[in-house]
């Protein structure tokens, strides 16, 4: 997809082909990365329709550490700036969008917690 201009970085649900088309009606290729500073925590999910796309009542969620050492482990997607307000109406209240650099170099939007 030639307007595929965002990089979104997905360590969840977002890398599950169900969410993906039901958020952006199609399945994206992503290419493994690494968040580094950060960990993984999890969190109830409340959100009724959320909780039945994804199929999981609890989820995980991205805490900053600030420590170089902590990592973790995900794809990056390549979507369109209509997919990244797709992801945003997927993504809960508990989450929030941020810009980061991942260990390849890449500057991609997250969720964190």
């Amino acid at each position: 997809m030639t307007d595929a201009t965002e990089l979104l970085f997905t360590y969840g649900t977002l890398q599950f082909a169900e969410v993906q088309l039901d958020t952006f009606g199609r399945i994206v290729a992503g290419d493994a990365d690494v968040l580094p500073g950060y960990t993984i925590d999890y969190a109830e999910i409340e959100d009724e329709r959320v909780v039945d796309i994804s199929g999981l009542s609890v989820h995980p969620v991205l805490r900053a550490t600030g420590n170089p050492v902590d990592k973790v482990m995900g794809k990056v997607l390549h979507i369109t700036t209509a997919e990244l307000d797709a992801a945003d109406e997927y993504e809960v209240s508990l989450y929030r969008r941020t810009s980061v650099t991942l260990a390849s170099g890449r500057h991609a939007w997250v969720y964190v917690g």
